[in-house]
């Protein structure tokens, strides 16, 4: 059968919004599953963890490449599988968000806060967020940009406060509009220092 042009547009829509469909199922059954099962926690190299996720995010990406850096001895008490999944979905927001950013820039680290807890964080230099819009960012389908501009399902985030509540941690964010975003978490419960 021979399709016409408008024949031939009609189709790539329909396999363009099957495509999109497919990632919708896989990401919602990626939430779902996060909820289920035990957690392993063992010591856990997380500048590994997160240079693995990097090269399978690049390889995947046709974009240009970005800089990212990540801090060496980054290390966490945590369930390997469920962490490298939150540091994916972070890492893979950073690059979507600088893809027009002129030198796209990503970097993963940790810090200590005030209380002596490890706080770990993923930054980037691009498109950011509005402040007054972060109780929507963790909302599964709450997106922050047109979909046009960004593509994704708007279920990353809510997979990885998933992640890190299961961990008995926090996750937080920081951005402004065109100058970046940091997410920061926290993979303890705030008055323990021991893993369970």
């Amino acid at each position: 059968m021979n399709l016409d042009a408008d024949g031939r547009r009609y189709l790539d829509i329909v396999r363009e919004q099957a495509d999109r469909m497919g990632k919708l199922i896989d990401d919602l059954l990626q939430l779902s599953r996060v909820a289920q099962g035990d957690i392993y926690r063992q010591p856990a190299d997380l500048t590994e963890i997160a240079l693995a996720a990097v090269a399978r995010l690049q390889h995947a990406s046709p974009d240009p490449a970005a800089e990212i850096l990540v801090a060496p001895n980054l290390v966490a008490r945590a369930d390997r599988r469920l962490l490298a999944l939150a540091l994916e979905n972070l890492l893979g927001n950073s690059l979507k968000f600088t893809k027009n950013s002129p030198i796209p820039q990503i970097q993963v680290g940790a810090t200590l806060n005030g209380s002596g807890e490890t706080v770990y964080y993923v930054s980037d230099n691009g498109a950011g967020f509005d402040m007054t819009q972060t109780d929507r960012l963790f909302t599964a389908f709450q997106r922050l940009h047109r979909e046009a501009e960004f593509e994704g399902t708007g279920i990353g985030l809510a997979t990885v406060q998933r992640i890190v509540r299961r961990h008995g941690g926090r996750v937080w964010a920081q951005g402004k509009v065109g100058e970046g975003a940091t997410f920061y978490f926290t993979l303890e419960p705030k008055s323990t220092t021991t893993g369970a």
